[in-house]
């Protein structure tokens, strides 16, 4: 298996995975609104995708990393805003490369840190925390929706 950062390319291997990810959450399956929203985050250089494919380039998972910034640290931060692994490739270390490879982009990148949200009942939280993740129990998170969310 390998870990790559994902580039244009990746893309008709990257939408099924894409497609696959929002139906877990409970959304229709949209292949041509997954393409097109993957593309523009190429397009516009707004997240970096990381792509796990095996030996013959079939694509296993994907972690998706939006920018912010700390104005307290004056730092970056990462948003790991997507994680997912094909049903087919679940338990075989995928997420954790995926991960790991994250891990070492906000690294080199100099950042203060990749923060993630997920479900109280998640399972991938044991590897987060193997991983060096941390609960947050310094701060609460808030949500605004607008009224057409």
């Amino acid at each position: 298996m390998k870990v790559l950062k994902a580039t244009k390319q990746h893309l008709e291997q990257l939408t099924p995975l894409f497609d696959s990810y929002r139906q877990f959450y409970g959304k229709p399956t949209d292949l041509s609104g997954a393409y097109t929203f993957l593309k523009a985050r190429f397009d516009n250089v707004e997240s970096t995708i990381f792509i796990a494919l095996d030996d013959n380039n079939k694509a296993l998972g994907f972690t998706q990393l939006y920018p912010l910034f700390s104005s307290v640290s004056m730092k970056r931060d990462y948003l790991l805003n997507d994680l997912f692994v094909a049903s087919e490739a679940r338990a075989k270390g995928v997420g954790k490369a995926l991960l790991l490879r994250a891990q070492e982009f906000a690294t080199a990148e100099n950042s203060k840190s990749i923060m993630l949200e997920t479900a109280f009942d998640n399972p991938a939280q044991h590897l987060y925390e193997k991983l060096g993740f941390k609960r947050d129990i310094e701060v609460f998170n808030y949500a605004w929706k607008t009224p057409q969310s």
